[in-house]
């Protein structure tokens, strides 16, 4: 029963993530062309070099504890109370710090007009800093469906007036001013399907107990970060804001297939994973089972979206950002294999093992310096490949650490829950490849390609039986049975 429980749990959990990735990806790409229409490489570019610092911000506020609060086997009031209160008072201290070092960063960026941007835009941390616990609440009590509206409501709101100031000339500010009011609808959102409420006692002695699990983690999220941004840095710095904002648009799709698969399984998988952690035959089956759905969804989308790119690029956003496309075809293969990745650094952190999480990601972290900073000098495609290649190599690691506090076989792994998917991936696109071969009009040939290409998809992945095309359907069909029942009661 306890096991059907969790099986339905994560389902649903699943199913509303998805829903709420889904609507944010196609509201986020419907307002990201307008805005692309809109604005300029340099607009886009003038946004980008500030992503390390309200990144990095956002990462110190939180320093770990929002996972640490979703893992903790007993949780108490307290517990919420202290976070909320570092966080705010982490918020409101790197915002004074920051706004003051507002001139450094421009001078570091040689634009002065960096230094207003920068002021308004860290007020999204500083907003976000207030709701911190309140989106630990409903992660850990896996209320997806109420995070699902808070997001969707505040990605609505705020593209709305993003592109509506675009539209009456405010170039880079729409797009400084919409972040900001993302946070603040964001925030506000989760304060009201939160039903945990600070008080005014504040004490942060129940930090001690989580510090030492939630600063690894910090230290993790450190080196992460600064990889994450890592050629936006770069390119600020040494060359033009037109190639940040390149490098932006090309990253910002990938990102946006990668955000809809990883963001659909993260929700669901920390607290399901954390609440079986005592049984690891059932955590390993839970976690190959995960696996396979992250492959099945993952490979034909986000390689997909590298398969399309020029079209997409062309057909959405003009051929003014035609650089931007061999940038997305490179990054597919980092988006895909990515959210694989970090199912296994959420499964070794639900084993209460974040020093061997801490420490993996330290070392991919200085090796991700070391290869950007030696193919520097050949351009940005050979860094990216160098990036992305070593990324896709490092998964290997993250199996070895895992199958040593598992049963987890990495041929079975590969054989069963990877490279099938994979496999019929390839397939798939080079069937849609050679069958579009003759089609000239760009509109015909983006829907051909995609169309053929989930056509062979799923008609292999249903000739085959895959059990997770199965359970999807079988999900869905009560979803709507149980929608139809509903309405006639």
């Amino acid at each position: 029963m306890a096991v059907e429980s969790l099986k339905e749990k994560t389902a649903t959990g699943l199913f509303w993530s998805g829903i709420n990735n889904g609507v944010q990806q196609l509201l986020g790409l419907a307002f990201g062309i307008l805005l692309a229409r809109l604005l300029s490489p340099g607009d886009y570019g003038m946004v980008g070099m500030l992503s390390i610092f309200t990144a990095m911000a956002a990462l110190l506020q939180d320093s770990g504890f929002t996972i640490a609060l979703i893992n903790k086997k007993k949780i108490t009031d307290n517990d919420y109370n202290a976070v909320f209160w570092f966080s705010l008072s982490m918020g409101c201290l790197l915002y004074v710090v920051l706004f003051f070092s507002a001139p450094l960063i421009a001078r570091f960026f040689h634009n002065e007009e960096l230094i207003p941007i920068a002021r308004v835009l860290f007020l999204w941390f500083l907003i976000g800093s207030t709701a911190t616990v309140h989106n630990a609440f409903l992660i850990r009590n896996l209320k997806i469906k109420e995070k699902a509206k808070a997001e969707i409501t505040a990605l609505l709101v705020s593209s709305s007036v993003g592109v509506t100031l675009a539209w009456m000339g405010f170039a880079y500010w729409s797009i400084i001013i919409q972040t900001v009011i993302h946070g603040s609808v964001g925030t506000l959102m989760r304060w009201r399907y939160s039903t945990w409420r600070p008080s005014l006692t504040i004490d942060f002695s129940p930090l001690k107990e989580m510090f030492p699990f939630s600063v690894k983690l910090l230290i993790t999220g450190i080196f992460t970060t600064i990889n994450g941004n890592l050629f936006n840095i770069l390119l600020g710095r040494l060359h033009t804001k037109r190639e940040v904002g390149y490098f932006s648009q090309g990253s910002k799709w990938i990102m946006m297939g990668y955000s809809f698969v990883w963001n659909m399984v993260n929700n669901v998988s920390q607290p399901v994973l954390a609440s079986v952690s005592e049984d690891a035959q059932r955590q390993s089956l839970v976690f190959r089972k995960m696996i396979r759905f992250v492959a099945f969804v993952a490979f034909p989308s986000i390689l997909g979206l590298g398969f399309v790119s020029r079209e997409l690029i062309v057909i959405a956003v003009s051929d003014k950002w035609l650089p931007s496309v061999e940038i997305m075809q490179i990054y597919c293969i980092w988006g895909a294999i990515m959210p694989i990745c970090n199912l296994y650094s959420n499964l070794i952190i639900s084993r209460g093992k974040s020093e061997i999480y801490m420490y993996s990601t330290i070392a991919l972290g200085l090796l991700q310096l070391l290869v950007v900073f030696l193919t520097l000098q050949y351009g940005l495609q050979m860094m990216l490949l160098a990036y992305v290649s070593l990324n896709v190599a490092w998964l290997f690691v993250w199996h070895h650490l895992v199958a040593r506090l598992l049963p987890i076989s990495l041929w079975v792994m590969l054989t069963h829950d990877l490279l099938p998917f994979l496999g019929v991936t390839l397939i798939a696109l080079g069937g849609a490849y050679l069958a579009t071969q003759s089609i000239e009009n760009i509109y015909l040939l983006f829907v051909g390609k995609i169309g053929i290409t989930a056509a062979i998809y799923l008609f292999i992945m249903r000739i085959t039986k895959a059990v997770v095309l199965r359970e999807g359907l079988d999900f869905l069909s009560k979803r709507m049975r149980g929608n139809k029942k509903g309405k006639g009661l």
